[in-house]
């Protein structure tokens, strides 16, 4: 055994994989942050966005490496093939999607998590304390009471579907988790807005109920659920013997950022015995705002909210995050014992819930360390004046929209999302999108409304100002202008945009 053992080492310059020269990956590591930190720093010196080449795209093809690469040629491919073509959310002429610009501060927040490499799913140890910490604050913003539980996800898409399996606990009761849905869960019947997330449709797909158990309802000139609707429908389904048990409202929906009536949906639910949860992926966090806030009257009484911390909170990807109000119905649509996790009295295993009792993941990351230091590091209130200034961004622009005559906007600006046209056709828009995006100059995103091709803004990013809005409206005249043959207007691009 001795002769194997030294017989494998002899192949290996060591048997740990960390640096043989740490002074020298020392250097190595201060150098890559210098230059991460220049990237933001300078990030308006940059496209927001440009075609990934055939060249760069080809050569990540290649097989699998079988020897050893000195780490500097590794980061030198990641600084010239990786990082120029990344999605450009760190931009602030990014306005896609909803996607948050991140932080400095999450950035080292997010170093340091890897440097610990702490597993969440369970255990004793202070980092399940920070994520604790999280969901009291949590809890307190939202007015749940103090039996309520939370988890980091991956994103509210994971935190959607987590909601219909608590609710469908709820409803079928824990012995479903055995036996499976069977006939009563074929009967269960869930309901969200026309306008809702198509993650609601692939949770109810995933939990097992099927996505015809989904009733899409229609959607008020505000593009709000239909309440009244709502509760005909809820009566029908229980008429022919169905089993209403879940209705999902949205905080900020996807297409133009409307908030459902959270109060009369949350009144109808305690009248019908329904589960009502809350899709709130960027717009939950209004409530940190004391402007916006109103509008999310009524997510108090929630019995469960889905929301995204990389969105609106500027934390780097990935930070969902699932609040639930009764934190016993959670554990019980989740927790599984098992030998391997037995709980002890006191060492490392001591605590009774641990996370992995509140989702499907035993494995864990740190996702709340950088939540925690963006939240400690600028406070509620300065995140919540950052939410509002983005919604101010979102009206400039509208009115940049309305004094245009060769612009048409197709929908009510709710929050930070317009979604407006250039006066000619769908065709002529969709090329239009993909001219701003190739010119590196801004990002927007596109969806249908009413039959109509729509640019749609969805203004995210902390970074983002009136100058990015203006670059915005100038590229959509030039490249519409273009498309159409009209009069030529002078616009303004960045340096590189312009290359």
């Amino acid at each position: 055994m001795n002769e194997i053992i030294r017989s494998t080492q002899a192949g290996v310059t060591g048997a740990s994989l960390d640096p043989q020269d740490w002074s020298e990956f020392r250097a190595l590591a201060h150098r890559v942050l210098d230059e991460t930190i220049d990237s933001i720093a300078n990030i308006r010196a940059r496209p927001v966005w440009q075609p990934i080449p055939d060249d760069v795209r080809a050569s990540f093809r290649a097989d699998v490496p079988r020897e050893a690469t000195d780490l500097a040629d590794v980061y030198r491919e990641f600084s010239e093939s990786v990082a120029p073509y990344a999605t450009g959310n760190v931009h602030p002429g990014f306005m896609g999607w909803v996607h948050g610009g991140g932080t400095a501060v999450g950035m080292l927040a997010e170093m340091l998590a890897a440097g610990l490499n702490a597993n969440l799913g369970g255990r004793d140890h202070m980092p399940i304390e920070v994520e604790r910490q999280i969901v009291e604050w949590m809890r307190r913003l939202f007015a749940f009471p103090e039996s309520a539980s939370g988890i980091f996800v991956t994103g509210t898409s994971m935190a959607n579907l987590m909601a219909v399996l608590v609710a469908r606990t709820s409803a079928l009761g824990t012995l479903a988790r055995q036996h499976g849905i069977g006939n009563d869960g074929a009967l269960l019947t869930a309901y969200a807005s026309k306008a809702a997330h198509g993650c609601i449709s692939r949770a109810m797909d995933i939990a097992g109920l099927g996505t015809d158990a989904l009733r899409k309802i229609d959607v008020d000139a505000d593009h709000r659920i239909d309440v009244a609707a709502l509760r005909a429908q809820v009566a029908i389904d229980r008429e022919v013997g169905f089993k209403p048990f879940l209705v999902v409202a949205s905080a900020g929906t996807v297409d133009i950022g409307a908030i459902d009536d959270l109060k009369a949906l949350a009144t109808l639910c305690r009248e019908e015995g329904i589960w009502f949860h809350v899709d709130g992926a960027f717009g939950a966090l209004a409530i940190l705002s004391p402007e916006l806030a109103p509008l999310l009257d009524g997510i108090e009484l929630a019995d469960s909210i889905a929301l995204d911390f990389h969105k609106w909170g500027q934390v780097p990807y990935d930070a969902g995050f699932l609040l639930v109000r009764d934190g016993e119905q959670h554990r019980q649509a989740f927790a599984q014992p098992a030998a391997y996790l037995r709980r002890e009295a006191r060492g490392l295993a001591a605590g009774a819930v641990w996370p992995c009792d509140l989702g499907p993941d035993l494995s864990r990351g740190f996702r709340a360390l950088k939540t925690w230091f963006t939240l400690k590091t600028f406070g509620t209130d300065r995140l919540g004046a950052v939410i509002a200034r983005s919604c101010a961004l979102a009206k400039y622009l509208e009115a940049r929209v309305l004094a245009e005559p060769r612009l048409e906007l197709l929908a009510p600006v709710n929050l930070n999302i317009v979604c407006f046209r250039y006066r000619a056709d769908d065709a002529i828009n969709r090329e239009i999108v993909a001219d701003v995006q190739e010119s590196g100059i801004a990002a927007p995103s596109s969806t249908t409304l009413d039959g109509k091709f729509a640019i749609r803004a969805a203004i995210v990013n902390h970074r983002t100002d009136e100058t990015d809005i203006d670059a915005l409206v100038s590229a959509v005249l030039e490249f519409g202008t273009r498309r159409c043959g009209d009069a030529l207007i002078e616009t303004e691009s960045p340096p590189l945009a312009a290359q």
